[in-house]
């Protein structure tokens, strides 16, 4: 039986190099060989932990010819560190084809949890955290970017965004030309000296940058339309009224469109059609 090595997928500081855990410094020390998106910008911080371990490029633009070699040596037994810039490999950062292959050929892939920008914004932003969807980077171009963020302009989940600091004013713009006022936070230069929320509507965010020199990463957090939201709630209180008045009370779907409309002040088609829903999931159901 050939016994692979492992590779290790390992997440370090986005900013702060205390935020690094004591595993993945362990592991960084212990494998044979680290593959990083930057050598140049990882050896600053494996020097900082006083770690000595061969290191070997590996980004978008070699990942195809990089990814075998790095597969030869972990099918030769030699366990490797896959590690980004900053956070957690993988997200939003090429490694996603060499974990896939590394899969295909029974390595052991394993995960070294840490920093990851995405989570440390939507923790402190103030925003609903049950669900999100995070997205990355949107495109460069201005006409591909508005396409992206139309299609994601009904989303109900917070919507997380990467972006650099010098398209960040042409993005916040689109994203009020497309998607109108919403509840949006900017965080940048998280966890370093410089670290800032610009929080509030995406007009008054928009001015807190505006004029100014954006500099370091950003990450982008947008809340669903609160017009959305009422109405959900206003289509989840209609049916609530509906259904007291079909199975509580025994009314035909005309009567308890009529009194339900005229209760909650909505439109009498709107209420007949959720009327017909639910009597339709109702027979459906059994």
């Amino acid at each position: 039986m050939t016994i692979t090595g492992t590779l290790y997928i390992v997440a370090t500081p986005i900013g702060n190099l205390e935020d690094i855990t004591f595993r993945a410094v362990r592991i960084l020390k212990e494998v044979d060989l680290i593959a990083a998106e930057d050598t140049r910008h990882t050896r600053k911080l494996l020097t900082h932990f006083g770690i000595s371990k061969p290191l070997t490029s590996y980004f978008d633009h070699n990942k195809h010819i990089k990814g075998e070699a790095i597969l030869a040596r972990l099918l030769g037994g030699s366990s490797v560190a896959l590690v980004s810039d900053a956070g957690t490999p993988c997200i939003a950062d090429p490694g996603y084809q060499l974990v896939r292959d590394a899969i295909s050929r029974t390595i052991p892939v394993v995960p070294v949890p840490g920093a990851s920008a995405a989570v440390a914004a939507l923790s402190a932003a103030g925003l609903p955290t049950d669900s999100f969807t995070f997205i990355g980077f949107l495109p460069n171009r201005q006409a591909k970017r508005r396409e992206q963020l139309c299609s994601l302009k009904t989303e109900e989940r917070v919507l997380i965004f990467y972006e650099a600091p010098n398209r960040l004013m042409a993005t916040l713009d689109d994203i009020k030309e497309v998607m109108g006022e919403r509840d949006l936070v900017v965080a940048r230069e998280l966890t370093k000296i410089h670290e800032e929320f610009a929080r509030g509507a995406t007009s008054d965010v928009i001015g807190c940058f505006s004029g100014r020199q954006v500099k370091g990463e950003v990450v982008i957090l947008v809340a669903p339309s609160k017009e959305d939201e009422s109405q959900k709630r206003a289509t989840e209180s209609l049916a609530e009224v509906l259904k007291q008045y079909l199975y509580s009370e025994g009314l035909s779907v005309k009567d308890a469109v009529k009194r339900a409309s005229a209760e909650m002040g909505c439109n009498r088609t709107e209420a007949y059609a959720e009327a017909l829903r639910i009597k339709n999931a109702i027979n459906e159901a059994g």
